[in-house]
């Protein structure tokens, strides 16, 4: 049953997107407005990129005493701790579309957000926790508010379809609480580059756009603060920098 549903679906799906490559062309006067506006729905991935201390004992930071209730444990690998992503999580995006008309060919995007997203990391030593003991992997969870400024260049339009690429700056600001008490110590407000492409389709009373786009982190994510909770500093005093990546997956209705 639900394979016949999803093949119903699937069928339904391309036999409109043949229609919109062969039918009359929708909104033909949509691309001349000087100011639009919308909302986005989107899916995330959360990732970091880790840059490691060839071992804790190297960061001026460290002190045998902070750690002296895992010496035994650290010291068995050498002080040589490394951590990676267990597994990408999806998360959630929803935002506001504000759309400015440059030229024909160019726009500029102003898409302020919301994003809840989770990172899932490994460690290559025990991770303690003092309310669950210990655990498989570690829980980066954050919320974001997010304010790219893009710039959008589309191609020709054909019929009722316009591809386009996309790039810009954006800022993102963590408002969970986790951003601060977390056993990794993280900066709340972020900077990172973006860029990604997509695809407009013109229907018959609004443009659907699905556009894939990848942030990179620019600046160091970690906090040069001590970790909020110092009996396990460990997990935070392996890192020389930490930068936060971003995969969207999202769909603009204007």
């Amino acid at each position: 049953m639900k394979k016949s549903v999803l093949l119903f679906i699937l069928i339904l799906f391309l036999r409109s997107a043949n229609a919109q490559w062969s039918a009359v062309p929708n909104l033909t006067t949509f691309d001349d407005r000087t100011l639009h506006f919308g909302f986005t729905l989107g899916i995330n991935t959360l990732d970091f990129g880790f840059k490691h201390y060839a071992s804790v004992y190297g960061n001026p930071l460290y002190s045998p005493d902070s750690i002296h209730n895992f010496r035994n444990e650290i010291d068995s690998v050498g002080g040589v701790i490394r951590a990676d992503i267990a597994s990408l999580t999806p998360g959630f995006t929803v935002g506001i579309v504000s759309n400015l008309r440059l030229t024909e060919n160019l726009d500029l995007r102003f898409i302020p957000g919301l994003s809840f997203g989770n990172r899932k990391i490994v460690y290559n030593i025990p991770i303690h926790d003092a309310d669950k003991g210990d655990q498989p992997y570690y829980n980066s969870r954050a919320t974001f508010l997010d304010f790219p400024l893009m710039i959008k260049y589309k191609a020709k339009r054909i019929v009722n379809h316009r591809p386009y690429t996309i790039a810009g700056l954006a800022l993102r600001y963590d408002i969970s609480k986790s951003a601060t008490d977390n056993l990794l110590q993280l900066n709340k407000a972020v900077f990172s580059v973006e860029a990604g492409m997509g695809w407009d389709l013109y229907l018959q009373f609004f443009r659907l756009s699905t556009e894939l786009k990848y942030s990179f982190g620019i600046g160091n994510n970690l906090s040069s603060k001590p970790p909020s909770f110092p009996q396990y500093p460990q997990y935070h005093l392996i890192f020389k920098r930490l930068t936060s990546n971003v995969i969207t997956l999202s769909f603009h209705f204007e």
